[in-house]
């Protein structure tokens, strides 16, 4: 017998079963989802825990004429499938395969690309305002969760659309009862009754009597909210002008289709609070879903993971310096936006409770948490990917970098991220850190350099950023001793003859691998900024060509703070620079992504080897 999930290719089959077979389409998706993800890896928990729900939003609105707006793109793999990918998944965040995140350019369905999150209700907003612009009965739909609302982004957008009168319909896909555990046959029952005709008829009609007698309409309005109030936790969305239903079983088919098409039929903003469980159906995943968050290959018997190289990453190593520096200094405080064990603080919270604080998906508040903190003589570590701390900029300059006030920020993620693909790559971060007066930036060439250089970064009385990349590096011994590198000041690795290499951070190895080609001499420039300024100028005095490499952009980045100084120095000496091109580059693996940047050892030789011969 063939499985329901084969004859499904587009959401036009799915709304052509029968309710009563939607169980079992719910079952057959959450196998596949195990199976597939088992294969390619990938985010889990978020998917399984949102798999009854968006059946069930294909199932009654008409996508893709309906927009579906998801928020934390991770969890749109029941999405993909159901909407014509399910085939394309065993090549999921593979190069030339479908994207980890929606994606416009990959599915009509996709609606609205995303892999940060909390920018649903913003861009669902405006779709609501383009289809009543023209005239059309076209609905918008924003799901958001994990952890999304816990952004000012979500609640400024909640503001502007409550005070508009637009057919939004904005998902709470609440996945770790963080507002209400109120979940059970009362919520239920409540919801359908909420978003049905009836109510809304009763309470309309009510409005329109109770118009002309101010004083009593109010006291209708308050008394409305009160009795609400006291089973769902909907006043504050009710406040921003929102009609609130819920909360509801986000597993539960018939609760969600039913209610799902009562709001489809009424008008304004529409606010519905789903519960969810990450993991559901997938013992391991429910078990702890934090770490089947985001999984490389695993055994899906038993969801035990393939090994691993067995080498520290770098973000095993901040890790570590943390917890050591932690016990020598009991100012130091941890910080990061709902980036835990991405970020490497898991040991550090077990460890130091009390000194660790995990703000939500909330950029822009932890760097000014952390720059209070530094006001009043503590000693913030901000662990964050560099792809986050873009959306903080105006945080950094102005209330960190301006003040000069001692925070660390510890970059993870700097550089290409594989299979993440662009949304997640750290590919601008020493373009837009280096332009801000009063900073240090340090990019380390390995595991032991980076614990170095972050024990210098929190040595140092001012703004400090340490950046390095995802994985592990080359593999080199790591020194528990800690000691503060002299800030502003490289080192000479290898010395050769015509050409002078300056690298930066993960880019020293393949610099030295091509060295021996072209014998070449290497510099470790190590500081981004402070830049060795002296070190530049010998070496362009001494050779005929100056060459620098980085992971990170090239426009703007380290190898412009080069070209800068050499011009400031009157130096005429030839250049090159290396590192990411002007384009916003696809997932795949890493290793192979750095040599069609030409930045591995044969890319850079056959690079220099070029510029030699003009």
């Amino acid at each position: 017998m063939s499985k329901l999930l084969d004859t499904i290719q587009s959401p036009e089959q799915l709304r052509k079963l029968e309710r009563k077979e939607l169980h079992a389409l719910a079952s057959e998706l959450r196998e596949f989802l195990v199976n597939s993800v088992s294969q390619t890896g990938g985010h889990l928990s978020s998917n399984l825990g949102v798999v009854e729900l968006t059946i069930a939003l294909h199932y009654v609105f008409n996508t893709p004429e309906d927009r579906l707006v998801w928020d934390v793109g991770h969890q749109t793999y029941p999405h993909k499938i159901l909407t014509g990918r399910r085939e394309a998944m065993s090549e999921l965040r593979k190069p030339q395969g479908i994207a980890g995140f929606p994606r416009r350019s990959e599915s009509a369905y996709d609606t609205f690309g995303t892999g940060h999150s909390s920018t649903s209700i913003s861009a669902a907003l405006g779709m609501a305002v383009a289809a009543q612009k023209a005239g059309l009965e076209r609905r918008s739909v924003a799901i958001i969760g994990d952890g999304a609302m816990t952004a000012g982004m979500a609640f400024e957008a909640l503001n502007n659309a409550g005070a508009m009168d637009t057919n939004i319909l904005v998902i709470l896909n609440d996945n770790d009862m963080s507002i209400s555990p109120n979940v059970g046959a009362l919520n239920n029952y409540l919801a359908k009754l909420l978003s049905g005709r009836l109510y809304t008829t009763m309470r309309r009609s009510g409005e329109k009597v109770l118009n002309v007698v101010p004083p009593v309409r109010e006291f209708a309005k308050r008394a409305e909210e009160h009795v609400k109030g006291m089973v769902t936790p909907g006043t504050l969305f009710e406040e921003f002008g929102f009609n609130y239903i819920g909360p509801i079983d986000g597993h539960d088919l018939d609760v969600l289709i039913t209610t799902l098409k009562n709001i489809r039929e009424l008008k304004g903003p529409q606010f519905l609070h789903v519960a969810t469980q990450k993991g559901h159906g997938y013992q391991p995943a429910e078990d702890n879903p934090g770490k089947y968050h985001g999984v490389g290959k695993f055994d899906p018997s038993n969801g035990c993971a393939t090994a691993s190289s067995g080498k520290k990453t770098y973000t095993q190593v901040f890790s570590d310096w943390l917890v050591d520096m932690a016990e020598q200094d009991v100012r130091l405080i941890g910080i990061t936006p709902a980036m835990c064990d991405g970020s490497g603080l898991n040991a550090f919270a077990e460890r130091f409770p009390e000194r660790f604080y995990d703000v939500g998906i909330a950029e822009q508040h932890a760097l000014t948490f952390a720059a209070g903190m530094a006001c009043d003589g503590l000693k913030p570590v901000v662990a964050i990917y560099s792809t986050f701390l873009q959306r903080a900029y105006d945080q950094f300059i102005h209330d960190i970098a301006l003040q000069n006030l001692p925070v660390v920020f510890a970059i993870d993620r700097a550089g290409l991220v594989g299979a993440d693909g662009p949304t997640h790559a750290g590919s601008f971060d020493l373009s837009f850190l280096r332009c801000i007066p009063n900073i240090v930036i340090m990019t380390p060439s390995d595991e032991n350099e980076c614990r170095q250089m972050l024990y210098t970064a929190y040595q140092h009385e001012g703004p400090s950023a340490v950046r390095y990349p995802r994985g592990s590096g080359t593999g080199v011994s790591i020194s528990k001793q800690m000691q503060a590198l002299p800030i502003g000041k490289a080192e000479i690795r290898r010395t050769g003859s015509r050409v002078a290499i300056l690298a930066f951070g993960s880019m020293l190895s393949p610099a030295l691998q091509a060295a021996e080609t072209l014998d070449a001499t290497v510099a470790n420039m190590r500081f981004v900024k402070p830049l060795d300024i002296a070190t530049v100028q010998t070496l362009a005095q001494q050779h005929e060509l100056i060459v620098t490499i980085e992971e990170n952009t090239i426009m703007g980045g380290a190898g412009a703070a080069v070209m800068e100084a050499m011009q400031a120095l009157g130096l005429n000496t030839a250049t090159l620079c290396l590192g990411l091109p002007d384009t916003f580059i696809e997932h795949g693996v890493h290793e192979t992504m750095l040599a069609e940047c030409g930045l591995n050892a044969a890319g850079i030789v056959a690079a220099i080897e070029k510029r030699l011969t003009k």
